[in-house]
């Protein structure tokens, strides 16, 4: 398969008749896998109503089947074909995050998503995405759009459309690059069919900002002990991971710096993932920048670049520093914690 990539400029393109996400929803209309934007990561997407359509993503991503896709729309009207709101929170969260990098799961109505979106369960993940080229494909298409990140299974999502093409070109049918995304990390996951809703994953949007908009909000217990499982079945396997192993480190420079002496000493050759206030201070084989530690949510922009970045120099092992885990800090740790395969160091 050849896989088409389109490239579409969100000022201009957008303001007219767009043909390259016109042909793109030709694409998701014929049943085919097209790989497109969000403010979070890009998606791999494909018509949820069809299950030859939905087996064409786990099938280029080598996606786990027990792994539900969230469901993308584009207009709150398209939810009531297939998906349930008796939930007062539910509402507000729409009302105040959507479109915004927020999932909510919901109770799902039987015989109109393929069975493959939802891994037979009876809810469904929904959001609608806050990005021009998007929401633009999503409703030329007509159809309710199953996306997860345009990566092959386990490795970082991707923020760049060179990201997608380097990991599924030619595994899937197109690619629309709309540029770089601006979140960086997924989207939160909140399950809304009980009576207080439960963050099942940490994302752009936080605790406090959930709970500043519809009052208290659970975080599942699967994310934060490693003894149970995470209600999310996409939390169970790891993710975001670099070719070389790498550990978090809970810890001074020093004592970061002073593992790199060591890993070195024995000849191997050693990353570290810091932020630009650190970055003059490590001796390392690859040093590599995400963000500013005072600005988290620019090193959840920056995290699966710099993860990604680290194959090009061949390391034998990668150490992160760590970062508070409050506000967009919750969604930076979890995910390195997936990279690392919960490799922890206490220095």
């Amino acid at each position: 398969m050849k896989t088409k990539v389109w490239t579409v400029d969100v000022k201009r393109d957008l303001s007219t008749n767009c043909p390259q996400i016109a042909q793109a929803a030709r694409l998701l209309q014929q049943n085919e896998t097209v790989a497109f934007p969000t403010e979070t990561v890009y998606g791999l997407g494909a018509n949820a109503k069809h299950s030859e359509a939905v087996a064409k993503i786990y099938e280029a991503k080598g996606r786990p089947s027990d792994n539900p896709l969230i469901v993308h729309i584009a207009e709150i009207e398209q939810l009531a074909e297939f998906a349930e709101v008796d939930s007062p929170q539910a509402e507000m969260l729409m009302k105040r995050f959507w479109p915004g990098p927020l999932t909510l799961v919901l109770p799902c109505k039987p015989g109109v998503l393929s069975t493959r979106v939802t891994a037979g369960l009876d809810t469904v993940a929904v959001r609608m995405p806050d990005h021009p080229v998007a929401l633009e494909l999503i409703r030329q298409a007509g159809v309710p759009v199953a996306a997860p990140s345009a990566n092959l299974s386990g490795k970082p999502s991707p923020t760049k459309a060179e990201h997608v093409v380097n990991d599924l070109n030619g595994r899937i049918a197109g690619v629309v690059d709309g540029g770089p995304t601006g979140v960086g990390v997924e989207s939160t996951v909140v399950s809304c069919t009980g009576e207080i809703p439960v963050i099942l994953r940490p994302g752009g949007v936080t605790k406090e900002q959930l709970e500043e908009a519809a009052g208290p909000v659970l975080i599942d217990q699967g994310l934060t002990d490693e003894k149970k499982a995470p209600m999310s079945p996409g939390m169970k396997y790891t993710h975001y991971a670099p070719e070389a192993p790498l550990a978090i480190v809970n810890g001074g420079v020093e004592d970061i710096q002073r593992l790199i002496d060591q890993y070195q000493k024995d000849g191997m050759k050693v990353g570290v993932l810091t932020t630009e206030e650190r970055a003059d201070v490590y001796q390392a084989d690859a040093v590599r920048i995400c963000g500013r530690r005072d600005r988290l949510e620019t090193v959840a922009a920056g995290l699966y670049d710099v993860l990604r970045s680290f194959d090009e120099e061949r390391l034998d092992f990668i150490f992160a520093e760590s970062f508070p885990e409050e506000g967009v800090g919750r969604a930076i740790m979890n995910r390195l914690l997936k990279a690392a395969g919960h490799r922890v160091i206490e220095a």
